[in-house]
This record gives structure tokens, C-alpha cells and sequence, in this order.
């Protein structure tokens, strides 16, 4: 019964936004706290419930977008995008851009967490898009393709880590094998994938990066100053993980760990940036000023839909629905990967979080591991592919890409909904082809 409330409040949500047209973060607090009551949760539980979800997403995402998207508004008024765009470019030429947008967005989404990845690179792939006049779909599914699969699959992000260690994998074969699984998945979803979103256009002329607005078109700083600024954060990440490897210092250790928080580090990439593509630049502070009150007050509708989108995680949580869906398919006899997967794959649709979603699987299927001759890095992998399924309305990532890309509901479930799918169903597949190589 707990499954079918939970689908009806899904498809519940979907009707207030698509036919409706109600605000998505409102239908998000209706949604959330309707099912809430259907579902059991006690009347005067319910309030604290939503907000303790609002709260609890919006605190770890919400500086991350904030200061992203400033990062993002300067390296586009500052011209430095169009800079990178077009030295880039020029490397690959018209011909391979997207693959070279796949690649760029691999190599950075490795040591990046995706919501930082996503608000660095949409401003490049504006740029290039203006230049060569095509759908801003079309070229950025390629990349955004491999920050998925960099986000489900690949360490240092966080589930990927917390999988390796609930199901005592060893991080670096983890690492290994999702990197072999990745590449070829993110050629077919992303690459290929996108050659069918040709005709997919932004609804009207308004963007959240205008990548048209360029501030300062008379002096532009150089590729290696625009790459260093808006690239900061994948050299810093990178830096302090790789420093506690190398040093038993504990000083040093506790450094790398403050200064390596997320957040932290966007501070650290908008001070430098304010610096090197705005003052440097010949810019007053007060114009660099202005361009991040415009980029904050576009990207609010989105730090709320995302805290809406926490509301719900959070009653689905509390209320125990998640603990329904996997005892009912822990009694299905089939492959563990392919169990594991499902469960993974189910609670994503329902809860919307990727992490989330493979955390509840993880520890319920660690018993598993001590009944059944399993690779635990390929269940990691099986797992973190599930966990990537079906994103929607319930995913703050879903929003992201609509708001970002302003396009229609249904170009969003064509586009972005069917790339995460075919992420999630073409990495199981090939854990199995990989098992079969490896035993």
C-alpha cells in the first residue's frame, strides 16, 4: 500500500507542474506534505519533517550553486568562456565539438562533484554553442553524460567512496573498473544519444548565463588565466586529496580537509575569480558586484525547487517506504548485480537522490557479500548504476538542467530523463560484460 500512496504522489507531483502549472517548489511542499499524512507520519510531525528536508538540502547545496553560478556569470561577462570556447574548439574544430565536450566533462567531473561540474561548464557550453549556432541540448548532453557517470561511478564522490567502504571494495579497482564501464557508456549515452536532440530549443531568448553579455569585450583575459579561474576547483579538490596520501602530517591532513569542503573551495575559486576576471581585468569591484546579485537572483527558483525536492526525500525517509521497496525485493531470486541495480534503481525513482538511493541499497545488501562469491567492486558499480536511473521531478538535478537550459517539461524528460536511463541500464550491462571478462 506504502508503494502505491508513493506512486500516486509521484504522479500527483507531475500533474500540479506539467497541467496545472503550479510553481515546482510549492507543488514540491503540497506533494510532500500529502504524502506525508497518506503515508502515517503523525499530523504534528509533518511540518518539522518538510523543513528538517528543506534544511538539510538546501545546507549542502546551497553555496555550492550560489557561488557556482557567480563563478559562472564572470567567466561569461568577463569573456573568458568565449575564450575557452574558442581555443578549445579550435583543438577539436567544429566537426568533434561534442566529443570534446565529453572529454573536458569527464576529466573534470572526476575530481569534481557534479553540481560544481554542472554550473562551471553550462556557461562553455553556451559559449560554444552561440558560436556555432547549435541546440544548446544537443551539445550539452555529451558532457553532462560524463559528469554522470563520474558522479555514480567513479571515487572521490561521495557514494562511490561510502559504497566502496560499506561493501569493503577496494577504492582503487572501484575506480578502475568504473573508468573501463565509463567510457563506453558515456560514448553511447552522451555521444550518440544526442545526435537525436538536434531540434530540442530553449523555449524563449532568456538564459540563466547569458553567454551573449560580455561585460568586458575590450580587454579578455588569456586561455591560461580563464581556464586556471574557472577550473580552480578541480585543481583544488584534486590537491587536497592527493596531499593527506602523500603525508602523514596531521596538521597538514586537517588543512586539506577544511579547505577541501565543496563550498569552501567555490569561496576560495569566487574570490580568485573576482580578482582575475574581474579587478585584473580593469573591472570596478562594484560592476563584479552587480553581475553576482543578477547571477544569485536567476539561480533562487532553483535553490528552491531543489530544497522542495529535499521536503520529499525526506517524508519518503521518515516514513519507511524505502525499507518496504527493498524487504520486497530482497525475495526476488535473481543475479545479486542485477537485484542490486533494481533496488538502487526503485528507490532513485522514488527519493530522487543518487547518493541517497545507493546508500539505502548498500547496507541492505551487504549480507550478500558473505552468502554469495561476489565482486564487491563490481556491486559497488552495479549500485551506483542503479542509483542513476530515471532521474525526474523529484531529482534536484532534473531542475537544474530544465531551469539552466530553459526548455520545455517534455524536452527535459527527452533529453535529460532518458540520458540518465540509459547511463543507469548501460553500466549494468557492461558489469556483467566485465564480470564475465574478470571471472
Amino acid at each position: 500500500m506504502s508503494i502505491l500512496i508513493l506512486t500516486a504522489c509521484i504522479a500527483f507531483l507531475i500533474l500540479q507542474i506539467a497541467w496545472f502549472k503550479i510553481n515546482p517548489f510549492i507543488a514540491f511542499i503540497i506533494t510532500a506534505l500529502l504524502a506525508g499524512l497518506f503515508l502515517g507520519l503523525p499530523i504534528n510531525a509533518l511540518s518539522q519533517t518538510v523543513q528538517k528536508g528543506l534544511g538539510e538540502m538546501l545546507g549542502s547545496i546551497t553555496l555550492i550553486i550560489v557561488f557556482g553560478t557567480c563563478i559562472g556569470k564572470l567567466t561569461v561577462s568577463s569573456g573568458a568562456a568565449n575564450v575557452i570556447a574558442k581555443t578549445v574548439m579550435g583543438w577539436t574544430g567544429e566537426k568533434y565539438v561534442r566529443l570534446g565536450l565529453m572529454i573536458t566533462g569527464f576529466i573534470v567531473g572526476i575530481p569534481l562533484f557534479y553540481s560544481v561540474g554542472f554550473v562551471l561548464l553550462v556557461p562553455l557550453i553556451f559559449s560554444v554553442a552561440r558560436q556555432f549556432k547549435l541546440s544548446k541540448v544537443y551539445l550539452g548532453i555529451p558532457m553532462l553524460a560524463s559528469l554522470s557517470v563520474a558522479h555514480g561511478f567513479l571515487p572521490p564522490h561521495p557514494s562511490p567512496m561510502a559504497l566502496s567502504s560499506i561493501l569493503n571494495a577496494d577504492i582503487g579497482l572501484v575506480l578502475v573498473y568504473g573508468i573501463i564501464i565509463a567510457v563506453p557508456t558515456i560514448f553511447i549515452a552522451g555521444l550518440l544519444f544526442s545526435n537525436l536532440l538536434k531540434n530540442i530549443k530553449t523555449e524563449s531568448d532568456h538564459e540563466i548565463l547569458n553567454v551573449e553579455e560580455v561585460v568586458n569585450a575590450g580587454k579578455q583575459p588569456s586561455f591560461s588565466v580563464s581556464l586556471f579561474s574557472a577550473l580552480f576547483p578541480v585543481f583544488g579538490l584534486t590537491i587536497t586529496s592527493i596531499l593527506p596520501l602523500l603525508s602523514d602530517n596531521e596538521t597538514l591532513v586537517n588543512i586539506c580537509k577544511t579547505v577541501g569542503e565543496p563550498s569552501i573551495i567555490m569561496l576560495i575559486s569566487l574570490l580568485i575569480c573576482t580578482y582575475t576576471l574581474g579587478i585584473r581585468m580593469n573591472r570596478s569591484l562594484a560592476s563584479v558586484m552587480d553581475d553576482y546579485a543578477v547571477a544569485i537572483k536567476d539561480v533562487a527558483l532553483i535553490v528552491l525547487i531543489v530544497g522542495g525536492a529535499g521536503s520529499l526525500k525526506e517524508v519518503m525517509i521518515v516514513s519507511g517506504v524505502n525499507e518496504t521497496i527493498v524487504s520486497t525485493l530482497t525475495q526476488i531470486n535473481i543475479h545479486p548485480y542485477l537485484l542490486a541495480w533494481i533496488m538502487a534503481a526503485i528507490i532513485r525513482v522514488c527519493v530522487g537522490s543518487a547518493t541517497a538511493a545507493g546508500l539505502m541499497t548498500a547496507s541492505v545488501l551487504l549480507p550478500l557479500l558473505q552468502t554469495n562469491n561476489l565482486d564487491p567492486n563490481l556491486l559497488v558499480l552495479s549500485v551506483g548504476a542503479g542509483s542513476l536511473m530515471c532521474s525526474h521531478v523529484n531529482d534536484p538535478g532534473f531542475w537544474m538542467f530544465k531551469e539552466y537550459f530553459n526548455i520545455s517539461l517534455k524536452d527535459t524528460f527527452k533529453s535529460w530523463t532518458v540520458m540518465e536511463s540509459l547511463v543507469s541500464v548501460l553500466g549494468i550491462v557492461f558489469v556483467f560484460i566485465l564480470n564475465s571478462i574478470i571471472h
